[in-house]
């Protein structure tokens, strides 16, 4: 039987283990990120495609489907926002928590960044757009 201590024991260890081949690999530095978005170095373009991969393989053999969603009008303009904040700042949401453990500081305010973009995100579509939430959880 599992327990929540047991869950979140195995998060956990699960997430720092990720972490710590994430930022081995070279996705908490910025500079690599830098290179990957601007073609500079495809081996980081390389890395992630090579764990898309994996990740269709492991959900084709586990059988996971996917459950047809709603698109809707913020769909497209989250996207490139969210793109484009990745490029600029250098890293997914995750990744800054990545270079924050690993001293980059600066990170700090891509963290604070995201922080706000979800707050903003959450107030502006509750109070002018009503989009369907999803599985997204807005």
């Amino acid at each position: 039987m599992r327990t929540r201590g047991a869950v979140l024991v195995a998060n956990i260890i699960t997430g720092l283990a990720l972490g710590f081949v994430v930022a081995n690999i070279g996705f908490g530095d910025y500079a690599e990120l830098n290179r990957m978005f601007t073609f500079q170095d495809p081996r980081m373009l390389y890395a992630f495609a090579g764990a898309v991969a994996i990740i269709v393989v492991v959900f084709a053999v586990v059988g996971v489907r996917r459950s047809p969603g709603r698109i809707h009008g913020g769909v497209i303009p989250g996207g490139v926002l969210f793109g484009t904040g990745w490029a600029l700042s250098g890293g997914c949401p995750a990744i800054p928590i990545i270079q924050v453990a690993g001293g980059y500081l600066p990170a700090l305010v891509t963290i604070a960044g995201v922080a706000t973009g979800i707050w903003l995100c959450r107030w502006a579509n509750a109070r002018f757009f009503r989009l369907d939430r999803g599985s997204c959880g807005l």
